[in-house]
């Protein structure tokens, strides 16, 4: 016969498993009513034993949390600390194993995932295909958020959570045309990650049902060098002899760049030109609350990534999920 884990006690009286975690350690937020019941399906199902009370924590777990450049925004960041939050809820620890921005000859990943340390992996902000590959490789459960256009889902050995693109980048870029607004580009890298190719194609796709053909010159989509986006894009706007009537970025990091770009040219825009984005992130103040964007709400999204480790962790041979969360639209007059 199994051992009885907490998440046995849980499922038999209803609760969460962190309600019954709270009693065996003590934490308030429990009834005494629901404490007592616990304690005595505790006992009743062998968990406690002989009067010997355990002291409710079960054999430790460790999930590597994979990530490159973890510090590089407010949303990833976010994102991480509510990770951190559930996991411990949860006995499991969460540890930083940091991969560069891109694959180099030779590369292997460090001993902490192949030597059996960790019991999980949580991939996050990773965008080079090579180290994906590597990452997908190893015999672990392991959970996605997005991945790189190269890679589709059927062949991560894994589950994928994507931020849902398509739709949401269509609705914005429809109220946009709604307006009158006809002569449009597209600003995002769409090789660097599936969501980025999805919202690419969700704005292709509502230009298209408007029978509205695109510009490719006032599109920008091509790679862009993560340390250089900035003069990348100033190059791209300089090259353009009339701007567009508006922008539609795939996030608002870019918003945020071609705002400060514009506002450093101000003769290019005498009547105003219209950005959106894509993130709802706080930390650019420079558009905060002044364009178009989708709302992600990165500490729910966090938790999410979290339940659905613990999921794969407990279920190993369960079918992958592909799974898509979709933002709140926020529209604003976008105007810059």
């Amino acid at each position: 016969m199994s051992k009885v884990t907490m998440q046995d006690i849980a499922d038999a009286l209803g609760v969460s498993r962190v309600t019954v975690w709270k009693v065996f350690h003590n934490h308030a937020g429990v009834s005494e009513t629901l404490r007592e019941n616990v304690m005595n399906k505790a006992k009743e199902m062998g968990y406690i034993k002989n009067g010997f009370e355990p002291d409710g924590t079960e054999e430790e777990k460790t999930i590597s949390l994979i990530v490159s450049r973890p510090d590089s925004s407010t949303f990833w960041t976010n994102i991480i600390h509510r990770m951190a939050q559930e996991l411990s809820l949860h006995n499991v620890n969460l540890l930083y194993t940091y991969m560069p921005t891109n694959y180099s000859e030779g590369f292997t990943l460090p001993p902490i995932l192949t030597g059996g340390t960790v019991q999980g992996a949580i991939i996050l902000n990773v965008y080079d295909a090579r180290l994906i590959e590597l990452i997908n490789q190893l015999d672990l459960p392991k959970v996605f958020l997005d991945t790189v256009p190269q890679i589709s889902n059927r062949e991560l050995h894994g589950d994928l959570v994507l931020l849902e693109g398509y739709t949401t980048l269509y609705q914005i870029t429809g109220s946009v045309i709604d307006r009158g607004l006809t002569n449009l580009g597209f600003i995002g890298d769409i090789h660097y990650a599936k969501t980025n190719l999805d919202r690419y194609e969700g704005f292709r796709q509502c230009m298209a049902d408007h029978h509205l053909k695109i510009d490719e010159s006032v599109c920008l989509t091509h790679s862009i060098g993560i340390f250089s986006y900035y003069r990348e894009l100033n190059d791209f706007l300089d090259s353009i002899p009339t701007l567009p009537e508006g922008f539609i970025c795939a996030n608002d990091h870019l918003a945020h760049y071609l705002q400060r770009y514009f506002s450093e040219h101000p003769d290019r825009i005498p009547n105003g030109i219209l950005v959106t984005g894509y993130d709802g992130s706080r930390e650019y103040s420079n558009i905060d609350g002044l364009i178009t964007t989708a709302n992600v709400k990165t500490s729910l999204l966090g938790k999410r990534l979290s339940m659905q480790i613990l999921y794969r962790m407990e279920h190993p041979d369960a079918p992958y999920e592909l799974t898509y969360i979709n933002p709140q639209i926020i529209y604003k007059d976008s105007i810059l």
